[in-house]
C-alpha cells in the first residue's frame, strides 16, 4: 500500500508502492536477456532460468539458515514476501547455470557472456545508486507521542540501543496482520527499541484501534503530516527500518514481516 511522498526504497505504480531492488533485478534481467537474445537466439532464456534457480537459492539457504523460526510456522517459508534470502547462495547458483549452459553451447558463449555482463553493470550501477540515496542515518523528525502527547525527535530516539522504526496506519492490511508480531517481538527484545510511527492518523483513531485489537505496545508515535516515510526513503506501508546503536541503517524492508523474519533480522542487528 502506499503512502505520500518521495521515495527511493519503493516505485509507485498507481496505488501500489512496490521495493526497489527486486524490480530493479527483473529490469536487470530482462535487458541481459534481450541483449543475449540479439546475439544468439534462445539464449536470453538461460539468463531468466539463472534468475530464477538463483533466487530458489537464495531463498532455500536462508530457510535452512533460520530452520528454526521457519519450523515453528512452516507455511511462512512460502511468504517470499518476507524478504529472507540468502544472496551469495543466490550469486552461486545462478552464476553455475549460466557457466554450465555456455560450456554446453559453445555458439552461446559470447552471447551470454554479454548479456551477463550487462545485466551485472546495470545490478551494480542501480544498486550503488539507490544505496546512495538511500537515507543512512536516523533523521531529525518531529513526532508527536501518543501516550503523552509531547514532541519527540526520532534521531535522538536510537541513544545507545539498536531501533526498529515501524511505519504503519490502521487502514493498512499488512499493518495490522504484522502488528502482534512487531508487539511480540518488543516484549521478547528488552536490548532493541521498537518505535511504531503511525501515518496521517489521529491520536483518537490509533488509541481505538490498540484498544480494540488489545496490544499493549510502547513508543507509539504520530506522524500527522506522513513526513517519516520520505524521511526514511519510503513511499509503503508498511516499511520497517532497524538501525544500530549508533543510528545507522542497517537494513530496511518494505512490506509485511512474519516473525520468523523478523527474527532473523533482529538476530543479525549489531547490539553495540
Amino acid at each position: 500500500m502506499s503512502a505520500r511522498g518521495a521515495a527511493v526504497l519503493t516505485v509507485a505504480l498507481g496505488p501500489l508502492a512496490l521495493p526497489t531492488l527486486p524490480l530493479l533485478m527483473v529490469v536487470a534481467t530482462a535487458l541481459a536477456a534481450a541483449l543475449a537474445h540479439g546475439l544468439a537466439r534462445r539464449a536470453g532464456t538461460v539468463l531468466f532460468d539463472a534468475l530464477l534457480y538463483g533466487l530458489l537459492a537464495a531463498r532455500a539457504a536462508h530457510l535452512l539458515l533460520h530452520a528454526p523460526g521457519y519450523l515453528a510456522e512452516p507455511w511462512t517459508a512460502l511468504d517470499i514476501r518476507d524478504g529472507g534470502w540468502f544472496a551469495p547462495a543466490g550469486w552461486l547458483v545462478g552464476a553455475a547455470w549460466v557457466a554450465w549452459q555456455a560450456w554446453r553451447q559453445v555458439a552461446w558463449r559470447r552471447a551470454l557472456a554479454a548479456g551477463a555482463t550487462l545485466g551485472l553493470l546495470v545490478w551494480g550501477a542501480g544498486g550503488t545508486l539507490l544505496q546512495r540515496q538511500a537515507p543512512q542515518q536516523l533523521p531529525t523528525l518531529a513526532l508527536t507521542a501518543l501516550a503523552s502527547g509531547r514532541s519527540v525527535d526520532l534521531r535522538t530516539l536510537a541513544a545507545g540501543t539498536p531501533l526498529v522504526v515501524n511505519l504503519w496506519a490502521t487502514w493498512c492490511g499488512p499493518c495490522r496482520r504484522e502488528m502482534p508480531v512487531l508487539a511480540q517481538a518488543q516484549a521478547e527484545h528488552p536490548g532493541v527499541r521498537f518505535v511504531f510511527v503511525n501515518q496521517g492518523e489521529s491520536a483518537a483513531t490509533v488509541q481505538r484501534y490498540l484498544a480494540a485489537e488489545g496490544l499493549v505496545l510502547r513508543e507509539v508515535l504520530l506522524d500527522p503530516a506522513s513526513a517519516a516515510g520520505p524521511a526514511l526513503g519510503s513511499g509503503g506501508l508498511p516499511t520497517t527500518v532497524f538501525f544500530d546503536a549508533a543510528g545507522r541503517r542497517v537494513h530496511a524492508h518494505v512490506g509485511g514481516l512474519n516473525a520468523a523474519a523478523l527474527r532473523a533480522r533482529l538476530g543479525a542487528l549489531p547490539l553495540r
